[in-house]
């Protein structure tokens, strides 16, 4: 027998533990609340919701009430079974039951259709399933009710707001505990508090979803784009830039008009259609079509840090994770059919150096065919073929994630792990041979004939505005050394020092150290607890016996006391650790 069949390491087991936990809230809802009308509840990551509309406002203090009741449910250990009914029985069911959003589920399903549900006591629900056999086998005590948030019903505005409960569960009490207390902790490293404490960014209500980044913010975003850099010329790329803006006729040619259209941004310009892009491939088309091309010049690498704007409902902008405009760091790869695999290969071996840096590991997503494609279905199974024997050479395994490929390839999403064991997903590969087919793209052979070229759409970081919300909340803002806004802070604690602590400030500089000096009339104590809240490296506290032996007292941000040194011996320990980019 498969032990891990019924834990929570099975996803299908997991799920539906949820989404029968979702079913016992509902239950607990209509025994308090009889008049409550029930919408959906499925199980969801972490957790679980139902969609309820009820006059009673459902606070703090009801969902207590509630959860109590969750738990005389599952103490109850009531059998849930299956059965069947005809549609116009299904129907009369839920009227009789005064339940119309079911009402309303039933009459949208086909009429030859026959309707399931799930009965535990006295409670009967409206469900596709599957289902737990038995209340009893969701402990009580490793549940609990999170928030209750408004949800339109199905989503559209213009229908009902409803009071959508959240919450979630384990099979132990234990495991409960330790995820509330990751929440605890994620919400002390929420990169928008952050953001706000350590002066990164800062949104407005002038434009929703277009972050304002700061001085320090730009320092960090200037760092890392310095290091991609870095990093794609060293793997053999080009850095190119396109417009902002172009007119219809490309994005008809690209396909973005007919199945992107609603996310994008359109504006006239002399009485023709155009469109802020949301991507940035198109242009790299034009680039590329621009000059001949010969199988010499294969596989061309292009990079570009364009910026994108992508129109995002407003409920859904989240700090940085979610925006309307963010510099994508796109990467193009035009080949020869021969030249797929390797390419790949290249790109994932310049992921495995970039995630590295910053400490995160990652699993990797392979994302097929959906409904909504252009390309034959031989072009799709070929590329995803392709796919999977590169990764699979590698030595790297893979999940299948059916139907969820861009509508114009198969592609590879790379899902990082953080400190908090959460997951995000940044890095994507994608495989096309659709667009240079659109643009008519060419490269003359070894045979002197002309072909179609292959491509690779790929990003590493994703969004660079979005990653260094990831990063932010990964380090908990304590930003490795060659990362961190301000690398060293210099206190001297009397006038007569501040003569040295100016020099020691002004080598470090010109050496290319981000320093700043606290020339301020406090406390030397204060000055250090500040520059601890605000994640400094180092600070340095400079003395009149330091002034007088040209050394530096040095202290981490952790509080580490690493005493007196001389001060070339410190910045060429400092200088090493900002070459090796050290995760300290």
């Amino acid at each position: 027998m498969d032990e891990k069949k019924y834990t929570f390491e099975n996803r299908e087991y997991r799920d539906t533990y949820r989404h029968s936990t979702s079913h016992v809230l509902a239950q607990a809802v209509k025994r308090l609340y009889p008049e409550a009308k029930l919408a959906i509840g499925p199980a969801i990551e972490n957790g679980f919701y139902y969609d309820i509309d009820c006059d009673v406002t459902f606070t703090p203090e009801i969902l207590e009430k509630i959860e109590e009741e969750m738990r005389r449910i599952c103490k109850e250990k009531l059998p849930i079974e299956r059965f069947e009914l005809p549609r116009e029985e299904a129907l009369e069911l839920m009227r009789g039951k005064d339940e119309p959003y079911k009402v309303e589920l039933i009459e949208d399903l086909p009429e030859d259709v026959t309707i399931s549900f799930y009965r535990q006591g006295e409670f009967t629900d409206l469900c596709a399933g599957p289902h737990l056999d038995s209340t009893g086998r969701i402990k009580g005590n490793a549940l609990k009710l999170m928030n209750c948030t408004g949800a339109y019903w199905r989503g559209d505005s213009s229908r009902k707001m409803l009071q959508r409960i959240y919450g979630t569960c384990f099979m132990k009490k234990e495991e409960l505990q330790a995820y509330l207390d990751r929440l605890e902790e994620a919400k002390k490293r929420d990169h928008r508090k952050l953001g706000r404490e350590l002066g990164l960014f800062m949104t407005n209500e002038a434009g929703p979803g277009f972050p304002f980044f700061l001085p320090n913010g730009m320092t960090l975003k200037n760092t890392l784009i310095d290091y991609w850099r870095e990093v794609h010329k060293r793997y053999g790329y080009v850095e190119i830039s396109t417009p902002i803006i172009l007119n219809r006729e490309l994005w008809e040619r690209s396909g973005h008009w007919d199945h992107y259209k609603d996310n994008m941004y359109t504006t006239v310009i002399d009485e023709q259609d155009y469109a802020i892009k949301p991507m940035n491939c198109p242009g790299g088309m034009l680039v590329y079509e621009s000059e001949p091309h010969s199988y010499r010049d294969l596989p061309l690498r292009v990079g570009e840090l364009g910026i994108v704007h992508r129109h995002e409902l407003s409920g859904a902008l989240h700090g940085l994770f979610r925006v309307r405009c963010f510099t994508q760091d796109d990467a193009h790869i035009f080949m020869t059919p021969e030249q797929m695999k390797d390419e790949i290969k290249n790109v994932v071996k310049l992921f495995d150096e970039v995630y590295s840096t910053f400490g995160l590991s990652y699993e990797i997503e392979l994302s097929t065919m959906p409904e909504d494609h252009i390309g034959t279905v031989e072009q799709w199974e070929h590329n995803q073929e392709i796919l999977k024997e590169a990764i699979t050479e590698m030595g790297k395994s893979f999940t299948i994630n059916e139907g969820d490929g861009a509508f114009y390839g198969p592609k590879l999403d790379f899902h990082l792990a953080d400190s908090l064991g959460r997951t995000w997903q940044c890095g994507t590969i994608q495989l096309d041979s659709q667009l240079p087919e659109r643009f008519e793209l060419e490269y003359v052979g070894e045979d002197g004939a002309k072909h179609r070229p292959i491509m690779i759409h790929r990003v590493v970081l994703g969004s660079i505005e979005r990653f260094i919300g990831v990063i932010t909340e990964h380090f908990g803002g304590a930003f490795p050394t060659w990362l961190a806004p301000v690398q060293v802070k210099v206190m001297p604690i009397t006038d007569r020092s501040r003569d040295w602590a100016q020099k020691v400030a002004d080598e470090l500089a010109a050496a290319g150290v981000r320093v700043e000096c606290d020339f301020r009339n406090e406390k030397i104590g204060y000055k250090i607890r500040e520059a601890q809240s605000k994640k400094v490296p180092y600070m340095l506290i400079i003395g009149d016996k330091e002034a007088e032996a040209g050394s530096v007292s040095v202290r981490t941000r952790a509080g580490g006391d690493m005493g007196a040194v001389a001060l070339d011996e410190f910045r060429d320990q400092l200088l090493e650790e900002i070459r090796t980019r050290s995760l300290g």
